[in-house]
């Protein structure tokens, strides 16, 4: 048993070595087109955003040109703005979606 215990004592992982994923916001752009409740519908469905948080998310976005919809790591940011994307599109609306680093 003591042997095992060796083994595993050169496989350890100094917690230093270990790197925090980065992380990327995903914004919405505002258009002069989408429709201000389809913008809400995408950030609950996408987003899981309570109707008041979308409400002024949607109102950033408005006002502002673009509005913060949440920060992931680089696969799930990914993947959120395919999907306003798709949504956007089959909606034949032209809200963009885009990630920039955090």
């Amino acid at each position: 048993m003591h042997k095992l215990e060796h083994e595993f004592e050169n496989d350890t992982i100094e917690l230093n070595d270990i790197k925090e994923p980065r992380l990327y916001k995903v914004l919405l752009l505002n258009d002069d087109y989408s429709s201000m409740d389809f913008v809400i519908s995408v950030l609950m469905q996408i987003f899981h955003h309570s109707y008041e948080k979308s409400m002024d998310i949607m109102l950033s976005v408005h006002e502002k040109g673009r509005g913060l919809c949440g920060i992931y790591t680089y696969e799930i940011a990914e993947t959120k703005v395919f999907h306003v994307r798709k949504s956007a599109k089959e909606a034949g609306f032209p809200l963009r979606a885009v990630m920039e680093e955090a």
